[in-house]
């Protein structure tokens, strides 16, 4: 009898960690976003997890954990239960690049996650105030080689994709800026805007306003292709500078051991969000092309831009602030 019980009990606990999964969410789920208010990260998590709000029934909300490039909220995520109710978005400066940055990382962006979905992203761009005497990237490198060390630009920060981008910028064409990091995109919008610093590189989601409304003048974005939305912005790949190919990425990330089908319905939610008409609209003014990998994918591509960022993050001696 007392066989048959024990018996009785794993086989009802066996069935029960399905229905489960196939039940999530049953409760609010949070997603950090591990960088400040107002950056593409924010941007692109406030909208997915608006989306999820209405599509799965529980409110996803977004609460931003800014620190050191992303490091601060994705260890918080990474220490987490992997029950599924705790998220992050993760991406290409918190998971490829400041793990290099740090000399002992709180993490392994890989052991440490289960990667999700890839939200996609947008290119980076480098533009300078309108009143800077120069209405392309050749002009800028005239002026900037005429005052070496003279000029500045700034950045999300020390070691985001804007500033590495910026930094192969100078590397390859040989000038000197004075490089200034901000605690996150927006803040060096506002400098930007108001004049205190020459110029800036950062994701086109975030100088994409300012761009349009005449406020920052755009003079080359980092990728594959001209946007239709922003067909008068060459690429730094036309311009003769084909490293400079790279896009922005965000992602949606959770501690390592989620459950496999707790997984696959956020991967193929995020995707089917990602195609709505409105989410395609809203991110095609910010040159965003919404990705459609399954989580293997993914997973690998991570790994894979992980590869590709740690040799430049070196190079350029950043290090995490």
């Amino acid at each position: 009898m007392v066989k048959v019980s024990v018996v009785g009990v794993l086989f009802a606990v066996m069935a029960a960690v399905p229905a489960w999964a196939q039940q999530y969410p049953v409760k609010p789920v949070r997603i950090i976003v591990p960088f400040a208010p107002g950056g593409s990260a924010d941007t692109l998590g406030r909208i997915v997890a608006g989306k999820l709000t209405q599509s799965l029934g529980q409110n996803f909300v977004a609460e931003n954990r800014p620190g050191a490039g992303g490091l601060v909220g994705s260890e918080i995520a990474s220490k987490s239960a992997p029950d599924g109710y705790t998220l992050v978005v993760s991406g290409v400066a918190s998971h490829a690049i400041a793990p290099s940055l740090a000399a002992k990382p709180p993490f392994d962006p890989i052991r440490d996650f289960t990667h999700i979905a890839l939200f996609g992203g947008p290119p980076a761009v480098f533009g300078v105030h309108p009143v800077m005497p120069v209405k392309d990237l050749k002009g800028f490198l005239t002026f900037a080689k005429a005052r070496p060390g003279e000029l500045n630009y700034g950045s999300p920060g020390n070691g985001t994709q804007g500033h590495l981008v910026a930094e192969l910028f100078k590397q390859t064409t040989g000038i000197k800026l004075q490089h200034v990091p901000y605690k996150g995109a927006a803040l060096a919008m506002v400098d930007i805007v108001a004049g205190h610093i020459h110029a800036i590189s950062t994701t086109l989601t975030t100088a994409s306003g300012q761009i349009r409304a005449g406020r920052v003048r755009a003079l080359a974005i980092s990728s594959d292709g001209r946007l239709s939305d922003y067909p008068g912005v060459p690429t730094f790949k036309e311009l003769g500078y084909r490293d400079l190919v790279a896009t922005v990425w965000f992602s949606l990330s959770g501690p390592a051991g989620l459950p496999a089908d707790v997984v696959g319905r956020l991967n193929s939610e995020v995707r089917r969000v990602l195609q709505m008409p409105d989410v395609r609209e809203r991110l095609g003014r910010d040159g965003i092309l919404p990705n459609q990998m399954d989580p293997k994918a993914f997973a690998e591509f991570v790994a894979a831009e992980a590869k590709r960022w740690a040799p430049v993050v070196h190079a350029s001696g950043a290090k995490v602030n």
